[in-house]
């Protein structure tokens, strides 16, 4: 752009000292026209570097995920490599038939454990009512022993009454004897009857013993079930889920580069020793800025970028955010002074994210891809049409391939 306008000044040159000759050609004169375009130009730069910055260093970023197997097996199937594929296709396939034995024999013991289960609430059920019957048991016995209790004390009295009566002379013989008799009577009445709640009691903590018993082979409860039955299904689940990582499916739109996998290979469930990675098809355009250049500059000034892989390509863009924070701005963790050295690195940039315009989302951004951007601020916007057309002059310049071979 500046040999344009060179040339072009230029052209007046001729034109007005030497072609019409207005004016006349001598040493003030050629001071004038040598100095001018030097100020002019470097002014012009100057101005267009702060209200218009551009960047020769803008790359295109995408997300990426490194795939690898929750479980291990032996790969039985790998898609093909390098080629787009869509959210929720299959990566590759581990085999899954010992994952989906242990799930067969898992949903087998479950079976088991649920009938188990019932067969011990039946048996739980028959020792409370067992319980239940026990403690009626105790009731009735200490009902009869409490009767046989008044029985007891008063034929006691009786007794002492004859007794009494027999002394003086006042009684026969025979109603002490028929009252001795009934007092005997009582007592083993009161004994049986004391004999009756023990039986009673025995056979209430027996039941219980058996309550007891029933409930510790079952176990406490989880979630409404029994804690056996709940542990098998928590393992079924787990066994389940096992079963699905077998298949590894695409996490996003994207591409499996570089795929070295093939069916046979043993896979491990080692995080830092991934399968394949997989690239995907969203992605991040960076341009990189000296500090100074980006004290105008706000999110949502427009942009354009330039980028090699798209030769004659103008594509239109936002500023997204400015990533005010880079590696320079952090100290080392260490217990050690820090070490300054002779000299101080030279200000690093830093990174402006640029949003695309929708419009170009169909458009392929190759991870990686390099090129040029510019932002065209709210400032001094009459002179940003240079940055537009040294913009334009690059991506023309991208058609050509600078080699001798």
């Amino acid at each position: 752009m500046e040999v344009l306008l060179l040339g072009i000044y230029s052209f007046f040159v001729w034109l007005i000292f030497f072609k019409f000759k207005w004016l006349p050609w001598n040493t003030t004169s050629q001071v004038i026209v040598i100095t001018l375009p030097i100020v002019g130009l470097t002014a012009l730069i100057l101005a267009l570097n702060a209200v218009a910055p551009s960047s020769h260093d803008v790359r295109v970023v995408k997300y990426y995920a490194n795939m690898s197997s929750y479980v291990r097996g032996r790969v039985v199937y790998v898609a093909e490599g390098n080629k787009p594929l869509r959210k929720g296709d299959v990566l590759y396939r581990i085999d899954p038939t010992p994952y989906q034995l242990q799930v067969n024999a898992l949903e087998a013991q479950l079976a088991n454990s649920v009938g188990s289960s019932k067969e011990l609430e039946e048996q739980l059920s028959g020792s409370v009512a067992q319980v239940a019957q026990s403690k009626s048991a105790i009731d009735q016995a200490s009902s009869r022993v409490a009767s046989a209790a008044a029985d007891l004390e008063l034929a006691t009295k009786r007794v002492a009454q004859n007794r009494e009566l027999v002394a003086k002379g006042a009684g026969n013989r025979f109603d002490l004897e028929q009252a001795e008799t009934n007092l005997r009577s009582a007592q083993s009445a009161m004994d049986s009857a004391r004999s009756a709640e023990a039986q009673a009691r025995g056979a209430l903590a027996q039941a219980l013993a058996g309550e007891r018993q029933i409930r510790q082979r079952m176990g406490a409860k989880s979630g409404g079930e029994w804690a056996q039955i709940a542990q098998t299904r928590a393992q079924l689940e787990q066994a389940k889920f096992d079963l699905s990582q077998t298949t590894v499916v695409a996490p996003a739109n994207g591409t499996p580069i570089n795929v070295q996998l093939r069916p046979g290979a043993l896979i491990a469930t080692a995080a830092n020793a991934p399968a394949l990675t997989f690239v995907e098809d969203e992605f991040s355009v960076i341009a990189l800025y000296e500090q100074n250049e980006l004290t105008k500059v706000r999110p949502g000034d427009e942009a354009e970028i330039v980028l090699e892989t798209l030769p004659g390509e103008i594509i239109k863009a936002k500023v997204d955010s400015i990533v005010w924070a880079q590696g320079q701005g952090q100290v080392v963790n260490t217990v050690g002074l820090p070490q300054t050295g002779a000299a101080g690195p030279p200000p690093g940039r830093f990174p402006v994210k640029l949003s695309v315009d929708p419009k170009f989302r169909d458009v392929f951004f190759a991870a990686g891809a390099r090129g040029n951007a510019a932002i065209y601020t709210e400032h001094v916007e009459e002179i940003q049409i240079l940055r537009k057309v040294i913009l334009r002059i690059n991506t023309k310049i991208n058609y050509l391939i600078l080699k001798l071979h």
